[in-house]
Parts: structure tokens; C-alpha cells; sequence
């Protein structure tokens, strides 16, 4: 369920694209090695609370269980993420521990139109994800907000309700089509550094035979 990190990926407006150059090489040293630049939000990532919390928990001092188990793959394909589309898989929903949306907006990837007004949560579901204890949620989207709000101003309410549950958010998700509608086991392992505000995942999916 990961993009592939490579030089011409799309990032969030601002950021720098990541940078993948020659360390060593076969012919000069006998073996390859690549050095990687980039920020901690790129691509398939994963935010912890410390992104945009004071003295929230950093994602290298989560349990590694924060990062696995069952999700419920709900979905979403008319634009919308409202509590119509969770009822819809609701005894489902309920039992997973953690709720994926699936826009099918990953079809956008690479282009101009991925930064444009894809489908966010409404606030009823970020509750709902609280109330019903999960451990956070993902998306194949770039945020769970729209990109036309200020996170300054905590313009960002989808992102702050979750955080401040101490919830994580998965973004960036691909390739969920297999799995929606279904209930998985989900993994979203994060690159594991000091003091992170989120990290790049290697997300799967394992579907019941």
C-alpha cells in the first residue's frame, strides 16, 4: 500500500523532494550503497502527535503495537467520508483497530489534480474513530484536512482532534482496491529515528484466504 520514494515524487507544497544519490557503486568499491535525503512526511507516512502537539509522544517512543492490526478498509468512493459510508461497514468497523478509507483518489498520484479537493473525514467520523478506541486511521489522500487551511492557526481540526487523542494518522496510502470492504491485517512500519514527528511506512495489507 506504499508509494515508491523516488527524486520526481510529489510532496507536500513546500517541502523539498527527496534526494537519492551515489554512495558507492560495484565497479569502484565493490558493492552499492545510496545516500537518502528527505523529509519525515514523504510519501506513505505516518504523523504521531508530536507533529503539531508540544510535549506530545514521538513516534521512535511509541510501542511497536501502535503501528499494526486489524483495519477495517471502508469504502469511500462517492467524494465523501461521512458516518454513511462507516454504518455501511459498521459491524466491521467496530471491531478493527484501525479505520482506512478508501477514496480510490491514489489514481491521481504524480499529477496536479491529487492536490486538488479530495475527500476529508468529516468531523463525526474522526469522533467516532476516538470513541470507538482505534488506534488511528489512514487514507489514500495527502491529508486528512484540506490543503487550502493554515496549520498554524490549528486550521487543521481533523488532524488536532486525532492527535490529541494521541491517535496516528497513516497518509498517502495506494493500492487499497483488493482490500475494500474487507477487514485486514494492517501493518504501517514507520523509519524508526530520534525523535520523530512522523516517518516514512512500508504499509501492507494481509487479506484472509
Amino acid at each position: 500500500l506504499t508509494h515508491v520514494i523516488h527524486e520526481d515524487m510529489q510532496v507536500f507544497p513546500g517541502t523539498e523532494p527527496p534526494r537519492l544519490t551515489v554512495g558507492n557503486t560495484l565497479e569502484k568499491d565493490g558493492f552499492r550503497e545510496t545516500a537518502l535525503f528527505l523529509y519525515s512526511h514523504t510519501g506513505t507516512h505516518m504523523d504521531t502527535p508530536a507533529h503539531m502537539l508540544e510535549g506530545a509522544a514521538e513516534l521512535d517512543k511509541l510501542p511497536v503495537s501502535t503501528f499494526c492490526g486489524k483495519a477495517a478498509v471502508i469504502p469511500c468512493l462517492g467524494g465523501k467520508i461521512t458516518m454513511e459510508e462507516v454504518n455501511a461497514c459498521r459491524d466491521m468497523a467496530d471491531k478493527a483497530e484501525f479505520i482506512i478509507f478508501h477514496t480510490g483518489w491514489d489514481k491521481y498520484w504524480g499529477k496536479e489534480e491529487y492536490f486538488g479537493s479530495f475527500p476529508v473525514p468529516e468531523a463525526q467520523v474522526i469522533q467516532y474513530a476516538i470513541n470507538t478506541g482505534k488506534k488511528g486511521i489512514g487514507i489514500d489522500c495527502m491529508s486528512v484536512d484540506p490543503m487550502d487551511i493554515d496549520p498554524t492557526k490549528e486550521e487543521m481540526p481533523n488532524h488536532f482532534m486525532l492527535f490529541r487523542a494521541g491517535k496516528v494518522i497513516v497518509e498517502n496510502l495506494c493500492n487499497l482496491d483488493e482490500a475494500s470492504g474487507k477487514m485486514v491485517d494492517f501493518f504501517a512500519l514507520p523509519l524508526k529515528y530520534r525523535d520523530a514527528d512522523g516517518a516514512p511506512v512500508r504499509a501492507i495489507a494481509i487479506l484472509s484466504e
